[in-house]
């Protein structure tokens, strides 16, 4: 069987198809590039590689976002201790702490990006409008990013999510574009901070005083990883939670009573969110390779050193065992135990900021924009394909102007 699974439109992934999947605790795939590899589905098995010292990142060499020498290596495909050392420096600014502080900038954000659509008046692409701006203005304003730049910044991060809709040498432009504009924006930092004058972004926190983020200033970022770490954490904080929202927004049309009952009681939203997290087919690659580094047992099955899984958190969100009524979306469910964000050492660096500005912009969405729904046929939606994020790419929309 080839993985990634086939593409298909629709929020949700297809059901039957999960369940064949499960029928066997490891299924042998092929991947792109002819690589043998196991699709681990379960949810118990998922959270095992995903928190297990013996499954690895770095030494899957089969493709990436990025080249392949290890400084250069994103946070999320890195592992301990670089992986640990890395996130050291910069948890601090991603806690629920500072998301929550982060809020009511968040909140007047998206009031103000639906003014400006309500002034418009429908119909409008709510993700060019909306879904995208939000989480980009609040990225770049973490980073020191200048409003000005992000046209030139969309393009390549746009091309360096693609997992083969665009050419090779295009992707392969984009990340030299990329590195090189981050690079810049560190050395400017430096200057700033050598005039006496240093910035408030999380860039500048880094390269100034590393002896307040760190217990061991010897422990401090190189200035290729800064840079690496700025311009992932760029694509990430931006790509993922736009996509992600325009999917809540479908499956929210798509579920009238579920829109009316939000909209009556705001304070369900979290919940609701928590379950979209378990909910969406996000992953448009499935999962990310480990690369087994010690012989070990998964799912009753024996693995060998260099063997190849890939847990898919997508279809763990559909485990039975660990769901009860796992195929049907309760937006009140609790436990939620999803792996939406990730699980272990590799759970999202920024779930805390992901979390509260899904809360914020459902929120204000069902608040202001009345009777949403899209302004075409369903049938019609362009769905992202050959993609690492699934999404659309647009998202038209009407509703009803209040007088």
């Amino acid at each position: 069987m080839d993985f990634p699974l086939p593409h298909r439109p629709g929020v949700p992934l297809d059901p039957g198809h999960l369940r064949r999947l499960r029928e066997r605790p490891l299924t042998p795939v092929r991947l792109p590039g002819g690589h043998d590899a196991l699709l681990v589905t379960r949810h118990a098995d998922v959270r095992a590689v995903l928190a297990g010292d013996g499954f690895g990142r770095e030494a899957w060499t089969g493709g990436t976002l990025f080249a392949r020498d290890a400084p250069s290596l994103a946070l999320v495909a890195s592992d301990p201790p670089t992986h640990t050392r890395r996130r050291r420096a910069v948890q601090a600014r991603f806690t629920a702490r500072r998301a929550e502080a982060d809020r009511p900038r968040a909140e007047a954000l998206a009031e103000r990006l639906l003014d400006d659509l309500e002034a418009a008046g429908p119909p409008a692409d709510l993700l060019a409008r909306f879904a995208t701006p939000l989480p980009y203005a609040l990225i770049r304003d973490m980073l020191g990013v200048p409003a000005a730049d992000l046209g030139r910044l969309l393009p390549w991060t746009g091309a360096l999510m693609s997992a083969g809709h665009v050419p090779a040498a295009e992707v392969e432009a984009a990340r030299a574009g990329m590195f090189g504009y981050f690079s810049a924006l560190l050395d400017a930092r430096r200057a700033a901070i050598a005039a006496g004058d240093p910035g408030d972004d999380l860039l500048t926190e880094l390269l100034s005083d590393p002896a307040e983020l760190l217990s061991d200033p010897a422990e401090r970022l190189t200035a290729e990883e800064i840079t690496v770490f700025g311009l992932g954490l760029f694509m990430a904080g931006g790509e993922t939670t736009s996509n992600f929202l325009a999917a809540c927004v479908l499956e929210l049309i798509a579920r009238p009573d579920l829109a009316a009952a939000l909209r009556a009681d705001p304070s369900r939203v979290p919940a609701a969110v928590e379950e979209f997290l378990r909910w969406v087919w996000f992953g448009g690659t499935g999962g990310r390779p480990h690369v087994v580094l010690a012989g070990t047992r998964l799912g009753g099955t024996a693995l060998r050193r260099g063997d190849v899984v890939v847990p898919l958190t997508d279809a763990a969100g559909r485990d039975p065992d660990a769901f009860p009524d796992a195929d049907a979306f309760r937006p009140d469910r609790s436990p939620n135990p999803h792996l939406g964000l990730g699980h272990g050492r590799h759970l999202c660096l920024g779930a805390p900021h992901a979390r509260m500005q899904l809360q914020v912009a459902i929120t204000a969405l069902l608040r202001r924009l009345d009777g949403l729904d899209l302004a075409i046929d369903p049938a019609r939606l362009r769905w992202r394909e050959r993609m690492f994020v699934r999404g659309v790419w647009e998202l038209p929309v009407t509703w009803r102007p209040r007088r």
